[in-house]
């Protein structure tokens, strides 16, 4: 059965962003790199996204007070670019086409060597692919209505923690992650989500009043406003007030809002669940921290599985305008390429924060010192072989990726992947940037 939706999957990809995925000769990857992914024939159901173009929040379905008026920032008008060609996809099967082509990146930067890394340089021998700078017009235009919304609409933080909200370089960030998004209102759906995944972990776990005591109880209500209490008339309106009684829960509640209301409903349900799994490793780290437990390098490995980056790449497609069908998302061999862009992505952020890290009173965990503590070897090594460690896994990611492409080159699926590895590439540029938060260790 034919129809203009399907007709248009089949066509491939259009807009902001795609160009990448026009695949341009590339030095050769090795065979042996590339390992084979068996892919089960899957069939493509027609999809219908929204556009999120100006979207306003959805009355909440759980809340009977009348929402409180918010005070718009003035954005500037912010276009996207003309739309590139099409993938075409028999390239993607055209021999000897490298990882970074198939992916639609650029090439990984040369390993530098010798001497001290200067403020803002990467981590040397870190595998990393260079981004250009974010487009300016895009970036101030998001950081102008992310804050509107942090202060107006959520009361998110008080004054004095500014400073580090503007740090955070929040439009920076969302902006070189997600370089196909059609919109800045496609950007503030990843935006909201990224600061109130901020909050939950700074003012829940980390140093801006967290506690591994009584986190379970804490992270369990909050996630109550990302996946929503059904109950009796009776005890409803109690967990509905409690939406509203601490910063990181209001985040949530309302970052969420407009995430479903742009969202399909299998995407809101798909980041529901990538969120579970970050509240597992928070509770599974909070646990170590209570016994004075320093795991086994695999246990850490295992616990930042879960305690990781996941749910911000995987609503890519959402931010994007389009939608990876649950088919395509569900199948093994995307899983295990979407569980090594988390982990891999994960350590890049173990290896920047090292320094902000060894600062923090006891002994905060991260794959450098756990590799220290339970191999025995000096904090310079571990922190070398876990970047050693980072390699392995994107070499891992990359491979497996592009054999996910080659194997079942649908365009939805092609763009996604293309899409999850921007986003590692956006993600490694933000830290490697942020000075305001990090600094590299003296380890060359």
């Amino acid at each position: 059965m034919s129809s203009p939706a399907i007709e248009r999957i089949l066509r491939g990809p259009t807009g902001l962003g795609t160009s990448g995925l026009q695949l341009s000769p590339r030095p050769a990857v090795p065979q042996a790199a590339v390992p084979e992914a068996t892919v089960p024939e899957v069939t493509v159901p027609e999809v219908t996204v929204p556009d999120v173009a100006g979207i306003e929040p959805p009355v909440s379905e759980v809340s009977a007070a009348e929402a409180p008026a918010v005070s718009e920032a003035v954005v500037p008008d912010v276009q996207a670019p003309a739309a590139p060609p099409a993938l075409s996809l028999p390239a993607l099967s055209a021999p000897g086409s490298s990882v970074p082509a198939l992916l639609g990146v650029a090439p990984a930067a040369a390993a530098r060597t010798g001497g001290k890394p200067r403020t803002g340089d990467p981590i040397p021998g870190l595998y990393h692919h260079p981004i250009a700078e974010p487009d300016p017009a895009r970036v101030e235009a998001l950081s102008l209505k992310i804050k509107a919304w942090a202060i107006d609409e959520i009361e998110l933080y008080p004054p004095e923690w500014e400073k580090d909200f503007d740090g955070f370089s929040t439009g920076r960030y969302m902006v070189a992650c997600h370089p196909d998004a059609p919109s800045v209102d496609h950007l503030m759906l990843a935006a909201r989500l990224m600061v109130a995944e901020n909050a939950v972990d700074d003012c829940y776990c980390e140093d801006l009043g967290g506690s591994p005591v009584g986190l379970g109880s804490r992270l369990l209500l909050a996630h109550t406003a990302l996946d929503p209490l059904h109950t009796t008339h009776e005890y409803h309106p109690a967990w509905e007030a409690s939406l509203a009684e601490d910063a990181p829960r209001r985040a949530y509640h309302s970052a969420m809002q407009y995430f479903t209301a742009a969202a399909t409903p299998s995407q809101s349900d798909r980041f529901r669940h990538d969120m579970a799994r970050l509240h597992l490793g928070y509770l599974a780290e909070a646990a170590w921290s209570e016994t004075d437990h320093v795991p086994e390098v695999w246990e850490y490995l295992a616990m930042r599985q879960f305690n990781n980056f996941r749910p911000c790449p995987t609503i890519t497609d959402t931010v994007g305008g389009y939608e990876l069908p649950v088919e395509l998302h569900a199948l093994p061999a995307m899983q295990r390429v979407i569980a090594l862009a988390g982990n891999a992505t994960t350590i890049v952020n173990d290896l920047y924060s090292y320094t902000k890290e060894l600062s923090s009173p006891g002994l905060h965990l991260n794959l450098p010192t756990v590799i220290s503590e339970r191999e025995g070897v000096s904090r310079k090594e571990g922190y070398l072989k876990a970047v050693e460690v980072h390699n392995e896994l994107m070499h891992a990611f990359e491979a497996e990726a592009a054999a996910l492409a080659v194997a079942c080159p649908v365009p939805s699926l092609v763009r996604f992947l293309r899409g999850v590895a921007v986003w590692l590439d956006g993600n490694h540029y933000w830290h490697q940037t942020n000075t305001h938060r990090y600094t590299l260790p003296d380890f060359w």
